[in-house]
């Protein structure tokens, strides 16, 4: 199993979350991994313990994990873990996987959880892509939810978006049948994407039907960043789609 500390306590960054384009792997985030608060070091030397998953390349078996067989939800790129953590204390009866790539919002969240007690959250600091195909039965998740992902706005960048047509089909394929995919961004033209790939998902069927988006779902929190946006006159566009069942 992965070591995910070095010599001096220190986290050691995860290999970059890629998605393929041909031959070439090219990254869809930079990695930013910004100044860590002495709280959010002693959340890693101390909480990772309890809520950390090391990366090992082999499935995973989360009843053990969890110490229970529940409904499964994965969150890719939880940031600061705002989502995960309301989640936890508004949804006891489901189990909660988070994955990010950004060592200070994944110390925040450890102490948000340790805070509140949280039982039902467990989470990577690794490549989203890897943990998907390697340690996720196919068919195993209830819900995958995916965040206000990196927009990538200009033009030239969007090939770095994370919403790819390879990904799109990884991400159906570990949905239980019924299971549900829900996306939010506040880029509109990132929204287009979406519906462009997920729409022409097999397996996929759009809620609000082809190019379609619905109200902000009650389990999704609104952010202060979302709610200073709207005030500017932002969008954003809710997507949720079904696995076939």
């Amino acid at each position: 199993m992965t070591d995910p500390f070095s010599s001096d306590g220190a986290k050691v960054p995860p290999k970059p979350f890629t998605v393929t384009e041909g031959r070439r792997a090219i990254r869809s985030f930079v990695l930013r991994q910004g100044r860590f608060t002495e709280a959010q070091q002693r959340a890693f030397d101390e909480l990772w313990p309890r809520y950390g998953l090391d990366y090992s390349g082999r499935p995973r078996d989360f009843d053990a994990t969890f110490g229970r067989h529940a409904p499964r939800v994965l969150e890719i790129g939880f940031g600061n873990g705002e989502a995960l953590r309301f989640a936890a204390a508004h949804d006891p009866g489901r189990d909660l996987i988070g994955i990010e790539v950004h060592a200070p919002g994944v110390g925040r969240l450890l102490n948000a959880l340790a805070a509140d007690g949280a039982g039902n959250v467990r989470v990577y600091h690794h490549d989203a892509v890897e943990v998907l195909e390697h340690e996720i039965a196919d068919g195993s998740l209830d819900e995958i939810r995916i965040y206000f992902p990196d927009p990538w706005h200009k033009k030239r960048h969007h090939k770095r978006r994370l919403v790819q047509p390879a990904f799109a089909a990884r991400l159906a394929r570990k949905l239980a049948p019924g299971g549900r995919l829900h996306l939010a961004t506040d880029w509109q033209d990132y929204a287009e994407q979406m519906w462009d790939v997920l729409d022409a998902t097999p397996g996929l069927r759009n809620r609000a039907g082809a190019r379609g988006h619905v109200p902000r779902p009650d389990w999704r929190p609104q952010t202060h960043f979302e709610t200073r946006g709207q005030r500017l006159g932002h969008g954003v566009w809710d997507l949720l789609y079904d696995r076939d069942s």
